[in-house]
């Protein structure tokens, strides 16, 4: 019956019966949830075992679980609804989900790394091992489980070549580690059906060319990390800075990206059409989002700048009650003149609720809008930041640190999460590569522009200037020429 429903990749690894069993794997194909229909089987079993699930963040956590209660109603097993449980921890408690089956043996899903897996027995799964903060020192609680009958699964992508998995991982190949090896990497994993049955769930016609569009979109998305993310080939870098799970759980779906891309050769019309048009697209796009903000918290923003080519990114951020900062929306700004892109950005920082400070790219042509947005505001107020590595090394661990402890929510958004995925980590410094491009969903060429924007958003909250209050004056001719341009296009 599993047979029926599992890949021949999925069925080897459930398969083997080593102890210790590792897997470098290449993104979603779907081994952790094969993982959950052996654990279901096994706690289900008369003689079987608790499993102790141990994931990145409390949402891999609740999606294992599921997928355990999705195969016990597949297998027609008598098992519990989910649980939720708080366990004591040393430092910490931990919030863990569990299912009861009728055997007596369990399911434990823990959304953190706990030190009290010391002392349980039963199976151990390390999902996303990579990257989890202390990889060493889980191993050895979990090798303790083996001198009762238990066994310890690792899973993982890649996070480069110096990360502990991918240590553990040479080891085993120069047999240093007595362990099962499996590697799925995700040409092969479409090879043995993982396309079919994707277009099978999602109702979709498959064709081999079908096939062929699907799995160029699917590295499109990866890029410029597809071969460490798909092809199971380490990062030289260091891989990507934060994991896609990460950066996923601090997405907020309710804030949009609202993105301005002007003409091919609108930089040549008049200086009153273009703001005009411009004018327009605000009081349509963004005047309603800025309305909406609350007028009580302080808010700063962060700009990364470019002309041609990449975008310009502002990132706003409100800083609430309980010091989260969040990004109540995004803009994105594509082939628009310089003296637009001050007119956005000067009629935002006017408006935005108890302003107390931004950061600017200042690299480049980016000096322009940093040195006129400091003459507008005070230098105490903007910061002209050269991106260079000592920047990049003080300050991305600390926006790290604030995605790690959900401190910050920003849009969730395909691109936006692209960027933030083209972090690595290049001879020691989290940065975004000076070379190296990705295309976004219009079609148009990106190089972490958002990343960046986010990191000097999260600067600027962290070295807030004076609250600065503005009162906006409504102006209803704005609107005119920008639609009367719409109508003509």
């Amino acid at each position: 019956m599993t047979d029926a429903v599992l890949l021949p990749y999925q069925q080897k690894w459930l398969a083997d019966t080593s102890p210790v069993r590792v897997c470098e794997k290449s993104r979603r194909v779907g081994l952790s949830w094969g993982e959950a229909a052996g654990s279901a089987l096994e706690a289900a079993a008369e003689h079987g075992q608790d499993t102790w699930y141990i994931g990145y963040n409390k949402d891999m956590a609740q999606e294992f679980i599921r997928d355990c209660a999705f195969w016990a109603k597949h297998y027609n097993l008598a098992a519990s609804e989910m649980e939720e449980e708080v366990i004591k921890d040393e430092e910490r408690d931990i919030l863990t989900f569990r299912i009861n089956f009728a055997s007596g043996f369990r399911v434990t899903a823990l959304s953190s790394s706990p030190s009290n897996l010391r002392g349980k027995q039963g199976r151990v799964i390390i999902d996303e091992a990579a990257f989890h903060p202390n990889l060493k020192e889980l191993l050895k609680a979990a090798f303790a489980l083996l001198i009762w009958g238990g066994s310890v699964s690792v899973i993982s992508t890649h996070n480069g070549v110096d990360n502990p998995f991918n240590e553990l991982i040479e080891d085993i190949r120069a047999g240093k580690k007595p362990y099962s090896l499996h590697r799925i990497e995700f040409d092969e994993a479409v090879r043995q059906g993982l396309c079919r049955r994707v277009f099978l769930a999602t109702k979709r016609e498959w064709s081999p060319a079908a096939e062929a569009a699907w799995c160029e979109e699917i590295r499109a998305i990866y890029r410029p990390n597809d071969a460490e993310e798909l092809d199971v080939t380490p990062s030289q870098s260091g891989g990507a800075y934060m994991s896609r799970a990460l950066i996923e759980s601090r997405m907020d779906a309710s804030a949009p990206v609202i993105r301005l891309t002007c003409p091919e050769g609108f930089e040549q019309r008049s200086d009153a059409e273009r703001r005009a048009y411009v004018d327009g697209w605000i009081e349509q796009n963004l005047a309603p989002l800025v309305s909406a903000l609350p007028k009580n918290l302080r808010s700063f923003y962060g700009m990364d700048f470019a002309r041609n080519g990449d975008l310009s990114v502002v990132t706003p951020l409100l800083e609430e009650q309980s010091l989260r900062c969040r990004a109540p929306f995004m803009i994105e700004m594509r082939n628009v003149p310089f003296k637009q892109q001050e007119q956005v950005v000067f009629w935002l920082a006017d408006r935005l609720p108890r302003f107390s400070g931004a950061a600017h790219d200042a690299r480049g042509n980016g000096q322009y809008l940093a040195e006129v947005a400091m003459q507008r505001y005070g230098a105490a107020m903007v910061h002209q930041v050269m991106l260079t590595r000592e920047f990049y090394r003080e300050n991305m661990p600390k926006m790290k640190a604030a995605f790690e402890d959900a401190e910050i929510l920003i849009p969730k958004d395909a691109d936006v999460l692209a960027d933030m995925r083209a972090i690595v980590v290049d001879k020691g410094v989290p940065k975004v590569p000076d070379s190296g491009h990705t295309t976004g969903n219009d079609g148009g060429k990106r190089h972490g522009d958002a990343a960046i924007s986010v990191l000097l958003a999260d600067f600027a909250s962290r070295n807030p200037g004076a609250v600065i209050e503005f009162e906006s004056i409504n102006d209803t001719r704005i609107g005119g020429a920008y639609n009367d341009y719409v109508r003509a296009l």
